[in-house]
């Protein structure tokens, strides 16, 4: 991958002005307005180092590599989803192309609680941005391992499910504990499934977690899964509502504790996701990072208001600890398990999903079966059942089939066959067949 050029950092900037969910609600365009002031206040547009760049729209077949819209995708987005979804890809171009070293795209809507089958809005996202961009990532470049931390205060259960079954994906996610917070999830024992168990690493931590927690962890773990992983590109989920101001949720970080991070991690592309003061962090922390992803000096960027920051709690760091030391065995012991797993469930896995769209109230039962493949280099296929109770088009059912980018052609006739049944039987209102590879979605 080339990583010439004068232009050290590449941002995009898309405030989707005419998007809201409603009037006052968190995520809205001012998110990206007072970034955009700062930024411009320290002159930054002005440095050689950063490059700004225009995003433009996704196209269906991009969001249709990670999702399968019930009744289609295109029912329930809007331009600026396309718009949010193409400024990742556009990222993604300039750092592919060598025209800039790394890229940061500050975009909203967010994505990262967007799982693979949407319904409608959950968490505050429609579609998932940065699975969108990995199959992309894949399907323009080649791209094979990726690694995507996810710093967000929230767990971001929409990539996790995504990625679930991805074994050249590594999703770290450290987040305030899902006891504490929405959506309630990701704890370490959510591993992956059978064939990609260990590539999906869980940090819960205690609420009140601060810098030298956080950096405690990455230190001690992070580093050295992502050194061991070798990943071709990382890619950084950077929620910022770890912050200590941040209004729906009770972590210490300072944009400075952000700043660091970035400059460790030394992301190739970045994503914005949640932080919600607006005032008082998402200037700050943006700008840390952006300087930090420049290569340009960030020691002197400083919140207005540091006397709300409490000091942290000695048992912080005792979680962190805990955490290096069970998610560490976890990912480092998972080729071992990976085998005990796919012995055990005898070429087929299943699991139950509950989802609650809290944005439109819509509850929705999932089951999921992974039915493998005895050649090595195919990872066999996968059906969702689905029913959706409460969707904007009333109560929904479809049944679903997933074929994987590797699928060889007797797993390929297989899947055909399974969905050509489940449609004879007449039980569902949809039975769609989603091609990875090729973003297409097909209404059997």
């Amino acid at each position: 991958m080339a990583k010439s050029g004068k232009n050290t950092l590449g941002l995009v900037f898309f405030p989707a002005f005419d998007w809201m969910i409603s009037p006052g609600h968190p995520e809205r365009q001012e998110r990206l307005l007072y970034t955009r002031d700062q930024l411009e206040e320290e002159g930054l547009f002005d440095c050689e180092e950063i490059r700004e760049y225009r995003p433009r729209l996704a196209e269906i077949n991009d969001l249709q590599r990670a999702h399968v819209g019930v009744p289609a995708i295109s029912r329930v987005i809007t331009p600026a989803h396309l718009t949010s979804a193409g400024g990742c890809l556009v990222a993604a171009d300039a750092v592919m192309k060598g025209e800039v070293q790394r890229a940061f795209a500050l975009v909203r809507p967010p994505g990262h609680h967007a799982m693979r089958v949407v319904h409608g809005i959950r968490g505050f996202c429609t579609v998932n941005i940065e699975a969108i961009m990995v199959e992309y990532l894949r399907s323009k470049y080649g791209i094979r391992k990726i690694a995507v931390v996810d710093t967000d205060v929230h767990h971001g259960d929409g990539s996790q499910d995504v990625f679930y079954h991805d074994p050249n994906t590594l999703y770290i996610s450290f987040h305030q504990d899902g006891r504490t917070l929405y959506p309630g999830t990701g704890f370490p024992e959510e591993a992956g499934s059978p064939a990609a168990w260990g590539t999906n690493i869980n940090l819960p931590l205690l609420p009140g977690t601060g810098d030298e927690g956080l950096h405690r962890l990455y230190d001690g773990l992070i580093s050295h899964i992502l050194e061991d992983f070798q990943p071709e590109l990382i890619i950084n989920s950077a929620g910022q509502d770890n912050h200590f101001s941040d209004p729906l949720a009770s972590m210490q970080v300072t944009a400075a504790g952000y700043a660091r991070l970035a400059d460790k991690l030394k992301a190739d592309i970045a994503v914005l996701e949640g932080g919600y003061s607006i005032e008082s962090a998402l200037p700050y922390v943006n700008t840390g990072i952006i300087l930090a992803m420049a290569g340009m000096d960030y020691s002197k960027v400083v919140e207005p208001d540091m006397s709300l920051l409490c000091r942290s709690d000695p048992r912080c760091n005792q979680r962190v600890d805990q955490l290096i030391s069970q998610a560490g065995e976890i990912y480092f012991k998972r080729e071992e398990m990976q085998q005990r797993l796919l012995a055990k469930c005898n070429g087929v896995w299943q699991r139950r999903k509950h989802i609650y769209y809290d944005e439109e109230g819509i509850r929705e039962e999932q089951v999921e079966t992974l039915r493998y493949c005895a050649y090595h280099a195919c990872g066999g296929y996968f059906t969702i059942q689905t029913a959706a109770e409460g969707t904007r088009f009333g109560d929904q059912s479809a049944f679903i089939v997933c074929l994987p980018r590797n699928i060889c052609a007797q797993c390929r006739a297989k899947a055909y066959d399974e969905a050509l049944r489940e449609k004879k039987a007449g039980k569902w209102q949809y039975v769609l067949m989603q091609d990875i590879a090729t973003g297409t979605v097909e209404n059997i």
